[in-house]
């Protein structure tokens, strides 16, 4: 066997998640087949990449050895491929996006502001991996958030933009639920709730849930994992479970929203795109379609439009 790219590439995400289990999700495969890659690819290496230990992994000396020029082959491919495509770029522009309630806004946004340029959008479930496919000249923009503190690091070669610096999630209820005709709903009153658990695990999501519910004194009961948003609505709707969404999040019949108090969840959402694939009048472009599309869905929740409109430090940038 010979090391290929995603040989390296995955021994690159261990280190970087900690963990076998965790990297195992970003790279949407079983623990058992990356564990068995790994023991392939130590075999080739002459020895162990990482140390097991209760708390996850840490690479060895020789680990530490094969990372550094992981990162610099992959850094290698990554300009390659986007120099490769900025030479192309009367090519499909291709954005990037974790679940966002904008997505579907910012297709037809896109559609009137770029008229005659073919725009791809996918969407992906891990910050992680929609980043690293930006490097790797995947993408040309990507479109992703993140909550409270929790920073992703970009590549090589990368621009970022905020579009919305502080987005404060609020609670979907059942309709029927007890505290539904709350003007604002205090955290502390959800403790015997079970809970619509954040999909994504590496946007800092998990754990600002998990902080906020703890300074509320309690550990939140977290019954549902489910990526389909239909059925987390259903089940919601049905009074089975409780969840933290954006506040404009489409209404739904038999759920409602409501602020928590103290916004102790707030996400942040960012436009990145690679320098070399996107000029920086397409990148205003961008930035501008994804600021109105955000901005069509105040309509969604009129008492998050009136709170939108009294924080401006939390709009877009002008220009």
């Amino acid at each position: 066997m010979q090391l290929e790219l995603r040989h390296l590439q995955a021994v690159c995400r261990i280190a970087e998640a900690g963990s076998l289990s965790r990297a195992a999700r970003l790279l949407g495969v079983s623990q058992p087949a990356l564990s068995a890659q790994l023991r392939r690819i130590e075999r080739v290496a002459g020895g162990e990449l990482f140390t097991r230990t209760p708390q996850g992994v840490q690479p060895t000396p020789l680990g530490e050895f094969v990372l550094s020029k992981a990162h610099r082959v992959l850094g290698e491919m990554e300009a390659l491929s986007a120099g490769a495509r900025a030479t192309t770029a009367t090519g499909p522009l291709r954005l990037g996006s974790i679940v966002l309630v904008m997505l579907g806004a910012l297709v037809q946004e896109l559609d009137e502001l770029l008229p005659g340029r073919q725009t791809t959008v996918d969407s992906e479930d891990s910050v992680t991996a929609l980043t690293r496919l930006l490097g790797s000249g995947h993408y040309d923009a990507v479109l992703y958030g993140e909550v409270n503190d929790h920073r992703t690091p970009l590549p090589a070669g990368v621009t970022a933009r905020t579009l919305v610096a502080g987005e404060p999630f609020w609670i979907a209820l059942s309709a029927r639920h007890r505290l539904a005709d709350r003007e604002r709903v205090d955290l502390a009153e959800l403790a015997g709730e079970h809970w619509m658990a954040m999909t994504s695990q590496d946007d800092g999501g998990p754990e600002a849930l998990q902080a906020a519910c703890a300074g509320a004194g309690f550990t939140p009961s977290l019954r549902y994992r489910i990526g389909d948003t239909a059925l987390n609505r259903r089940l919601i709707a049905a009074g089975r479970a409780v969840a933290v969404f954006q506040p404009t999040a489409p209404a739904t019949p038999g759920v409602v929203l409501r602020p928590l108090a103290g916004d102790p969840i707030r996400g942040r959402l960012t436009l990145a795109w690679q320098r070399r694939a996107v000029p920086a009048e397409m990148a205003a472009v961008l930035y501008r379609a994804a600021a109105r599309a955000y901005a069509a869905g105040l309509a969604n929740n009129p008492r998050y439009g009136a709170w939108w409109a009294a924080h401006p430090e939390v709009h877009p940038e002008p220009g």
